[in-house]
């Protein structure tokens, strides 16, 4: 299926990014990225596809009840194996799913839209690639390597850069 060879794709290049950052570098604060680190950026972005893979078994997606465990922002090893976990448990049927939310910070009232698996892979995938983008900016303030020209930029823009070159 062509969404999940562009969530390998991403997948592969955030690994590899990580790969390359010391343990110190990946959970450096930012001042560029307000503070955040890298490693809380990948934490996010695990964390939205974790809460995918737990709602396709209950049928209910909510991500902001994610877990924001610590040991993913801190620990880029775990993090790596957790994103090839993710990849291998994607692939599954496309069936129908809520996603669950509220946007009132002020009570708990949260609304359910209808939405599906494979809709909600696609967003995972662009948020990530959204999330890149931010990491990309913490990479190039902190380390000495760099990364492919179509690390965090969406598809369509990589696609749409390269019909400007013709």
């Amino acid at each position: 299926m062509q969404l999940l060879q562009g969530v390998q794709q991403v997948f592969i290049q955030l690994s590899g990014s990580i790969e390359q950052l010391t343990n110190e570098q990946y959970t450096t604060k930012i001042p560029l990225l307000s503070n955040a680190t890298i490693g809380q950026h990948v934490r996010h972005t695990v964390e939205l596809f974790l809460c995918l893979e737990k709602g396709y078994e209950t049928g209910v997606v909510n991500y902001e009840k994610r877990e924001r465990d610590i040991n993913i922002e801190t620990n880029k090893d775990f993090a790596n194996s957790l994103l090839k976990k993710i990849f291998k448990n994607l692939s599954k049927e496309n069936k129908q799913l809520l996603l669950e939310t509220g946007y009132d910070e002020y009570s708990n009232q949260t609304i359910r839209i209808s939405s599906n698996y494979y809709r909600e892979i696609v967003y995972n995938l662009e948020h990530t690639v959204h999330h890149m983008a931010l990491i990309r900016i913490g990479i190039n303030a902190i380390a000495d390597f760099s990364l492919p020209e179509s690390y965090g930029v969406a598809g369509s823009t990589v696609g749409h850069r390269e019909t400007l070159i013709k």
